[in-house]
């Protein structure tokens, strides 16, 4: 009888301290293919810096990282699943600027906290956003830009590719910065809302600096400044908006940006390790290359480490928390 309740105890401590051990970290992680979850429909630039992250960070992970597609609620569904997926390393998302900064102050009810149930892991990459205007209006730099606005409120208007995108609250934060008032157009994406500046059915646009280069170059719209607080690589001749506009765009910061997290309570030694393959992908030619195109920057490995994401994060959080409560900006 003593041989069994000893057996007994043994046991049931074995199931108490199961799940407790089976999250903790060893020398063998990863041994099963990841799963990378983008939390967008294919196609787009996020998904596809992600694949080719993925296909070279496997080489380092030794194992397979299968991308998977979860679209729908604004990146919420893709991001949610993760949140609630086991905290063991092997189930990360690409997470956004809209996911985890913007959607927490837009949406009535969120489905997870974008702080607290995820363990980031590394920023992937900032694509800066750039202030263009029909060449029919009559501004050349930003100085005069907010001088016509304020002579006619509310008849400038700028366009987005959706309530509540990066593009949207950048015009926001401006109207908010000069006190100014324009009329904010939404579209369905960022193309229809490009044809439509172009078509000079609106009059501005905060739109991705690689969408818009095209366009820029062109002469078919004039480009005043990048929204990022430094200068682009992509196009280092546009100023900031600080440097364009003066002090009223002091730290004066917005723009498209996506990183991996992993679920809340991931142990550190897998963050880290994560950290480190997908850092080393990331400084390849062929990535760095991949990037360029987007017009996206990837901060350098020692200013990168998962504390420094985290607290960009933050960071961002706060901020649009912030705009989208002042300018009262609401879903589609």
């Amino acid at each position: 009888m003593k041989h069994f309740t000893a057996l007994l105890s043994t046991v049931l401590v074995g199931m108490l301290l199961a799940p407790h051990l089976a999250a903790q970290p060893t020398s063998t992680y990863p041994n099963k293919p990841i799963r990378l979850i983008v939390p967008y429909p294919p196609g787009g630039p996020l998904d596809a810096i992600a694949r080719a992250l993925a296909d070279k960070a496997k080489n380092g992970l030794a194992h397979p990282i299968i991308v998977e597609n979860k679209p729908g609620a604004g990146g919420n569904i893709g991001a949610d699943l993760v949140a609630k997926a086991p905290a063991d390393g092997y189930t990360i998302v690409m997470g956004a600027v809209a996911t985890h900064a913007i959607n927490p102050a837009l949406y009535p009810s969120m489905p997870y906290d974008a702080l607290r149930d995820f363990a980031p892991i590394a920023l992937v990459a900032v694509v800066p956003n750039v202030l263009v205007l029909n060449p029919s209006v009559a501004a050349k730099n930003v100085p005069e830009l907010i001088a016509l606005a304020r002579k006619q409120p509310g008849k400038l208007n700028f366009g987005s590719g959706s309530n509540g995108s990066a593009g949207h609250l950048a015009g926001e934060l401006f109207k908010q910065r000069t006190q100014t008032f324009m009329v904010h157009i939404p579209y369905a994406g960022g193309n229809p809302a490009m044809l439509a500046l172009l078509a000079g059915q609106t009059d501005l646009m905060f739109d991705n600096l690689a969408n818009a280069m095209q366009q820029i170059k062109a002469g078919k719209l004039t480009a005043l400044a990048v929204t990022t607080a430094q200068r682009s690589s992509f196009a280092p001749d546009l100023p900031t908006m600080e440097e364009a506009g003066g002090s009223a765009f002091k730290d004066f910061d917005v723009s498209t940006w996506f990183g991996l997290m992993a679920p809340a309570n991931t142990p550190r030694e897998v963050i880290a390790r994560l950290n480190r393959e997908f850092l080393a992908a990331l400084a390849t030619p062929e990535l760095q290359e991949r990037l360029g195109k987007f017009g996206a920057a990837t901060p350098a490995a020692t200013n990168n480490a998962p504390e420094a994401f985290a607290a960009f994060i933050a960071r961002e959080h706060a901020k649009y928390a912030q705009v989208v409560k002042r300018s009262g900006a609401k879903l589609d």
